[in-house]
């Protein structure tokens, strides 16, 4: 689809920023609302911080000691963002980077490096800075090519430990998890003190009447003359909208672009496709010529031995058929077709397998 709309290149070449800017508002609110991530809220499951009831007389806690959850705090919430899309979008442009790192190894170690630097200035330097030559550059771009490849060495070097620590620390969580060793299936959550548990009923309708105080409240806070509170009263709405049916949009949307990903596809394949004429119609039959041998009346009778055919062969030339060893003999002698009288040979006689 890109490549029919242009403009499109642009917003791909931002694609990590625009998702994380989505998934930042829509984990936001998510989590401000229902105590939930947007992904979380589906399945209906809440987030509660874990307090460990502990008796006075032993500071460790027992099997006996009781588990209490509550809600998310400021801090959780903000934290339960950063987890779930500060980090990954980090992790994403660290991955992206020791991709074009190894790309460009790779690529020096065939063909060499001598654009090296200057493809790696201008991924970090979003091409502010062209190197035209190395006598011609200035000091502040010899300095940040510099500290960009300095920072790629750094990230080539350490990335893949600490994605092999992250995945390996995952697999852990999760591990421990189904087991029942541990009641936190992510080190995000156990770091947090967060619990994920099954929402009551009570505390799913508590939630629409929790969204209503947060939203009365904000539309209270609405100062300035009333055109201008109307106005905002407006923008509020046309938020709350798009956030409440934010779920049901996604959907949609997913299925929306599934749809226009086969449909653009329908369309290349038919495009590309080579196109199908059908057959041309054979062409008409020979004449008969009139000093050529007369066909009989029957089709199973050879025209030269009016005998029925032995082992039939037709002469390629006109199509008729007869004896092999007659017609053999014919053009050996004669080099043309005795029933149309074009010129032929005896590499134009065919055997008949199935005479009809």
């Amino acid at each position: 689809m890109a490549l029919r709309r242009p403009f499109l290149h642009k917003v791909l070449d931002c694609e990590d920023e625009f998702f994380s800017l989505l998934m930042l508002v829509l984990e936001t609110h998510s989590l401000r609302t229902t105590d939930a991530s947007f992904a979380e809220s589906l399945y209906g499951l809440r987030r509660r911080a874990v307090k460990i009831r502990v008796k006075k007389e032993d500071a460790r806690p027992k099997s006996g000691d009781g588990i209490q959850h509550s809600g998310l705090e400021k801090h959780q919430r903000i934290l339960s963002v950063v987890f779930l899309v500060v980090l990954p979008y980090f992790k994403s442009k660290l991955h992206s980077i020791y991709n074009k790192e190894r790309e460009a190894r790779l690529q020096a170690s065939l063909w060499g490096n001598g654009d090296e630097t200057v493809e790696d200035a201008e991924y970090f330097s979003g091409g502010d800075a062209s190197l035209v030559s190395g006598e011609t550059l200035d000091a502040e771009a010899t300095i940040r090519a510099r500290l960009t490849k300095k920072i790629q060495k750094i990230v080539f070097s350490c990335y893949p430990w600490l994605h092999a620590s992250s995945e390996g620390m995952s697999f852990a969580y999760q591990l421990l998890y189904l087991l029942d060793a541990t009641g936190f299936y992510s080190f995000g959550l156990h770091a947090l003190g967060i619990h994920v548990c099954r929402a009551t009923g009570q505390e799913l309708m508590d939630t629409s009447s929790r969204i209503s105080k947060i939203r009365s409240n904000e539309r209270d806070r609405l100062r300035g003359p009333p055109w201008l509170k109307t106005f905002q009263g407006a923008l509020l709405s046309c938020a709350y909208t798009m956030l409440d049916y934010a779920q049901t949009g996604l959907i949609a949307a997913v299925f929306i672009f599934k749809m226009m990903e086969w449909w653009y596809q329908s369309a290349e394949e038919r495009m590309s496709a080579p196109t199908v004429y059908p057959p041309p119609p054979p062409p008409p039959p020979p004449k008969v010529a009139k000093e050529g041998i007369p066909l009989p009346p029957d089709r199973t009778i050879c025209p030269l031995c009016s005998q029925m055919r032995a082992n039939p062969s037709v002469v390629t030339i006109s199509g008729f058929v007869f004896c092999y060893a007659c017609i053999f003999k014919y053009v050996s002698q004669y080099n043309r077709c005795p029933v149309t009288l074009m010129p032929a040979n005896v590499d134009h006689i065919r055997r008949l397998f199935h005479d009809m």
